[in-house]
């Protein structure tokens, strides 16, 4: 029931990650259908390429035997050379379908997925081995869908067969009076019909299959919103823990700045909602740099530590506003404001030679 319950919550289409971790694997869209029918592909191109020729040679080897027999050389040469007549055809007959068939297998897996190499197919698993395991999938309701699938299959392709074959059933009397080579040439055709009509339908089963197979697939490894939110969480970072991190280092710039104030020379405010603290070093600095800023409750925080260090804290709205609108932290004010700043540094000078 905890099964059911957790596969009807996978809800959501898998990730482009999950897709990935499953192809890593190994695990991909495989339909055994595209197989067959580049198979069955290969093996007609097999008889429309060789057949004939092979046909042709067999009749040439072996028609002696039947229309003259009285006249073959029974000289262990001859039945050597008869022998590797045949081999010979035999082999053609053979090597060519192996080839295509190879490359046909080679070229199922090509279409589907492309170039794929997994080491986690050829690690062993238990599962692999298992009793209870092949059982269970051998009852399974993927099991049991293949075998429908298969069933089907055959139905159709028999129907196809006889459908195309059944015409040529009432001129079978005819073949009686043929010679060989008109026999083949029936024969031939009617292979050739065959073929074709069961590579028509393979590839349409082929066809819907590959449908089915990408579905189930995508299925399999459908997500729960959990999954997602966990799979985002490993991927991006946790949004808690990425606010926290933000806070602590707004904490930390925060402290940094709030101890830069007792070393700043004034504290321009607005009176209330700005607080600005400039520092000027005229053997270091070509220009008032700004040290500390903040609205609000931030200002006000500055204001307090600049009252505790004794700074000096000077009312001025339009240069507090423009200040902090203006210059960043650890920046040197723009030329625009030297002259109201110049003023400002000035006066808070003049105020600190006059005291004892």
């Amino acid at each position: 029931m905890a099964d059911d319950n957790d596969d009807s919550q996978k809800t959501e289409d898998p990730t482009s990650k999950r897709l990935d971790e499953a192809r890593n694997e190994g695990n991909v869209p495989k339909s055994q259908e595209i197989n067959h029918f580049l198979m069955i592909l290969a093996f007609t191109l097999a008889v429309v390429l060789f057949g004939e020729t092979v046909a042709r040679g067999v009749v040439d080897v072996t028609l002696p035997f039947i229309a003259r027999p009285d006249q073959i050389p029974t000289d262990i040469g001859h039945l050597i050379d008869v022998g590797w007549s045949l081999l010979g055809l035999v082999l053609l007959a053979g090597i060519g379908p192996l080839i295509l068939a190879v490359l046909a297998a080679f070229g199922s897996a090509y279409l589907q997925f492309g170039l794929l190499w997994s080491a986690e197919n050829m690690m062993p698993k238990l599962s692999k081995i298992s009793p209870l395991a092949g059982v269970k999938r051998m009852f399974s309701l993927r099991s049991f869908t293949e075998l429908i699938k298969g069933v089907i299959k055959i139905a159709i392709v028999a129907a196809v067969i006889g459908y195309l074959v059944t015409p040529s059933a009432g001129d079978l009397h005819a073949l009686i009076g043929m010679d060989i080579i008109q026999l083949l040439a029936a024969i031939r055709d009617n292979v050739y019909i065959v073929l074709i009509g069961v590579v028509v339908i393979m590839a349409s089963v082929a066809g819907f299959d590959v449908l089915y197979q990408r579905y189930e697939y995508t299925k399999s490894l459908r997500m729960s919103r959990q999954e997602l939110k966990d799979e985002f969480k490993q991927t991006e970072g946790d949004p808690l823990i990425k606010g926290r991190l933000r806070q602590l280092r707004m904490e930390r710039a925060r402290r940094r700045m709030m101890g830069e104030v007792p070393k700043a020379d004034v504290v321009v405010t607005n009176p209330t909602h700005f607080a600005v603290a400039l520092k000027y070093d005229q053997f270091e600095m070509a220009a008032p740099k700004v040290v500390a800023k903040g609205i609000d409750k931030t200002a006000e925080r500055i204001r307090e530590v600049a009252r505790e260090a004794g700074v000096p804290i000077i009312e001025n709205p339009p240069l507090a506003r423009g200040l902090y609108a203006a210059v960043g932290l650890d920046q040197e004010i723009p030329a625009e404001y030297y002259k109201a700043v110049a003023e400002l540094i000035s006066y808070v000078f003049k105020l600190k030679r006059g005291r004892p």
